[in-house]
């Protein structure tokens, strides 16, 4: 193999035409599409190369080249700024791949709950009282020992047997 970047670990490792044909064959979720886009064409890439578990972003540049997976884009500098949308990337430390830093994806991002208005629970309508609980219809009555007072278990016997 003539390739730089070293194979996947299945042994074969394929580059694709286009970012959009990666996401698709990684399945990557449609919401994080437009934010890696807008990552990718800030950065400035020149190739996108399948390695198994995530796509490689080789850099138009000398810098070290980007790991997008489903969750996360990994491969930024301490001090490399990126700007999506106006906004400056929110790196975090890689724990895997030091001393590179990596963002999480909007998919990631937990959705903002509404609190609701009132913390304690509507109450219930007089007239909406519940109906009592039917009580267990299959428990049979298999008597009780003359000796010890017991209830019988299924079999006929007790403790004092």
């Amino acid at each position: 193999m003539n390739e730089t970047q070293g194979p996947t670990p299945a042994g074969t490792s394929r580059p694709y035409r286009n970012l959009t044909d990666a996401l698709r064959a990684h399945r990557i979720d449609a919401q994080n599409h437009e934010y890696i886009t807008a990552i990718t064409d800030a950065i400035g890439i020149s190739s996108f190369i399948d390695r198994g578990r995530y796509i490689e972003a080789i850099r138009n540049d000398e810098g070290a080249p980007l790991h997008i997976g489903k969750t996360y884009t990994n491969g930024f500098a301490e001090d490399e700024q990126v700007v999506v949308g106006g906004t400056v990337l929110r790196l975090r430390a890689s724990e895997g791949r030091a001393p590179f830093f990596y963002a999480t994806h909007p998919s990631e991002f937990r959705p903002i709950v509404e609190k609701a208005p009132s913390a304690r629970a509507p109450r219930k309508a007089a007239s909406a009282v519940s109906a009592p609980r039917p009580t267990k219809t299959n428990e049979r009555d298999y008597g009780t020992c003359d000796v010890c007072f017991m209830v019988r278990n299924a079999s006929g016997g007790c403790s004092c047997d």
